[in-house]
């Protein structure tokens, strides 16, 4: 079953490889018998659907993440099988889909204008102005 990272991309289900193994945690002896641990793997060099600069954004980002130039998440959450590859695939769509938003605009500096300066300083010197009132003052005479 293919991929649908979103309405451009859909990554065919070849280039997708699936490992199983038993799972730890909860699940009785259902653990012991069963391969429900789900582990997805998605190697991008080998991705004929991604562009260049679309793999070279993913590696980019995603580089302390990378196994050998892969993409790899493993699932153990639920106790089925069936299941935990559902969230496996849900997991590698979410994160192809963020690595390639297109990055944020650069914001660019500019300089506060004349009049904001002096809504800023006046605001200042009211709030001034209305500490040096709650001071009490101790008259010594």
């Amino acid at each position: 079953m293919d991929l649908i990272i979103n309405s451009k991309l859909v990554v065919p289900s070849q280039e997708i490889s699936w490992r199983f193994s038993r799972s730890s945690g909860v699940g009785g002896q259902n653990v012991n018998k069963l391969d429900s641990r789900v582990e997805i793997i998605f190697k991008i060099e080998r991705s004929k659907v991604l562009s260049a600069y679309q793999k070279f954004r993913i590696k980019e980002q995603y580089k302390k993440k990378l196994v050998n130039g892969c993409i790899c998440i493993a699932v153990e959450d639920k106790r089925s099988q069936y299941q935990n590859r559902q969230l496996a695939r849900a997991r590698l769509a979410s994160i192809l889909r963020d690595l390639l938003k297109a990055p944020p605009k650069k914001r660019v500096e500019t300089k506060p204008t004349f009049s904001s300066q002096r809504k800023r300083l006046d605001s200042k010197k009211k709030r001034g102005e209305l500490k040096k009132k709650r001071l009490t003052r101790i008259d010594y005479s």
